[in-house]
Formats: C-alpha cells, structure tokens, sequence
C-alpha cells in the first residue's frame, strides 16, 4: 500500500492563520504545517495511507479547525523524488 500526499491550501479569518497552523500540525497525517503570504494564509501537506483516509480523515479534521474559512486539496499526481 503507499502513502497518498496532497496539499491542502487553507485561507483562514483575519489574525488566525498561526494558530490554525499550529494547531493543524499536531493532526495525525500532517507532515508540515506552514503559515504562508499570498491568497491562502497556511499551507499543509499530507501523507495519508490513501485517498479514503485523506478525503474522509485527514481533510474533515482540518476543516473543523477554529478560524478556517476555506481549504482546497490539490492530491500529489506524481512525485519526482
């Protein structure tokens, strides 16, 4: 079985973007969590056991995370490492 990675890009309210960040990065699957300029404010990426676990697990524990307003999960196509 391998590891589905993905990326998560997450745009949060005014001033909460470090604490989402933080608090994302002690969920299970996380490999970084990282507070970001641009349009989205936190960036993360996953490594789950597959896209069940991410869609259903991973991704539904970030969204419940206080002051998030919106995510987008970009899964890793192919990875050239």
């Amino acid at each position: 079985m391998g590891v589905v990675q993905a990326y998560i890009l997450i745009q949060t309210e005014v001033g909460r973007a470090a604490l989402a960040a933080a608090t994302i990065a002690e969920i299970s699957g996380v490999a970084s969590s990282e507070e970001v300029s641009g349009p989205y404010d936190v960036i993360v990426r996953v490594d789950a056991a597959d896209v069940t676990h991410l869609s259903e697990d991973v991704v539904p524990q970030i969204q419940k995370v206080d002051g998030i307003t919106r995510t987008l999960t970009c899964p890793v196509v192919q990875n050239t490492r």
